[in-house]
């Protein structure tokens, strides 16, 4: 999707990309796709020249959803150490935290392309091991026999079962 890369139109395409998750059922990453999506935004609004014009795109691959933003600017971004009590500048480096690879490429002659991967499967769950099997003790049919006939002998017999299902 275009868009301008306004404060407004972020909390727009957050919703979008959260809804599309929803819909692949990969409730699980909405929480860091949100992150991203709107990280990647904020540096469009913040410092890409010469407009504000940007393009989300979202792809779903077996194991991997990719989340990239193309804009009109051909400066690469940089991640920048901030100072512990800066307002700004931690964006890249959540993106990098919270996602499984990212990067930034040319795109053309003027415009570039800033992306990250997500993995789509959970995480395998740890290795247990399964309790020791338990061999059920064989009866002989003579115990079966001796029940029966214990049965047969005391009191009045009970009535055949039927099934409740015509026919």
């Amino acid at each position: 999707m275009e868009l301008q890369a306004l404060p407004s139109r972020i909390g727009q395409v957050r919703r979008i990309v959260s809804a599309q998750l929803r819909y692949w059922h990969m409730d699980s990453l909405i929480d860091r796709a949100a992150l991203g999506v709107t990280e990647l935004l904020t540096n469009v609004h913040l410092h890409a020249t010469p407009d504000k014009t940007c393009t989300v795109e979202i792809e779903l691959l077996l194991d991997r959803l990719t989340v990239s933003v193309r804009d009109h600017d051909p400066r690469l971004p940089v991640v920048d150490d901030a100072a512990p009590l800066a307002t700004c500048g931690r964006g890249l480096a959540m993106v990098a935290a919270m996602s499984e690879s990212w990067g930034a490429r040319p795109d053309g002659e003027s415009g570039k392309v800033v992306w990250f991967s997500l993995p789509t499967a959970p995480p395998a769950p740890p290795v247990t091991a399964r309790p020791p099997r338990r061999l059920v003790e064989e009866v002989p049919a003579a115990a079966f026999a001796e029940v029966e006939h214990a049965v047969a002998l005391g009191g009045p017999q009970p009535a055949p079962a039927r099934s409740a299902v015509a026919g």
